[in-house]
């Protein structure tokens, strides 16, 4: 008995629909975005792939494999500093936020404004006013003046 290892166009394209459809409902239920850059993860698996596929008798050449290393470390501090751009704007963020405390602040709601002390505020990404007993969004502030 042969085996029949080609498939068809048709048998293909319900093999990529099944594989589609597959994917996007794991992706929704484990709450994962697909994303259409690499990020370092990729790169070294990438990497190993290659590495454990080559041909034993025309291995990759050392200027490749420095080069793709080098590649990954640039990768990898670009990461590292990204994180750290991120944590020190979310500290700015804070920071900002924290020299509102005591003053009164001019606040968009819709289509109105309305005025109060900051009585507290929320830390992280973004932060938030506790005005008047209800938190804002510190982007919601027009104006912010001293008492």
């Amino acid at each position: 008995m042969e085996l029949n290892t080609t498939m068809s166009a048709t048998e293909k394209l319900q093999a990529e629909n099944a594989v589609n459809t597959f994917n996007a409902k794991n992706n929704a239920v484990i709450g994962r975005q697909t994303s259409q850059s690499l990020g370092k993860d990729d790169f070294l698996k990438l990497l190993i792939t290659q590495l454990t596929n080559q041909d034993p008798t025309n291995p990759m050449e050392d200027t490749q494999f420095i080069a793709q290393m080098a590649q990954f470390s640039s990768l990898e501090q670009m990461t590292n500093m990204n994180e750290q751009f991120t944590k020190m704007t979310q500290m700015l963020n804070s920071s900002e936020a924290v020299s509102t405390i005591g003053k009164t602040v001019e606040i968009e709601v819709g289509d109105t404004t309305t005025k109060g002390v900051v009585e507290g505020i929320t830390r992280g990404e973004n932060p938030q006013v506790l005005v008047n007993g209800a938190y804002y969004d510190m982007n919601r502030i027009n104006a912010v003046y001293g008492n």
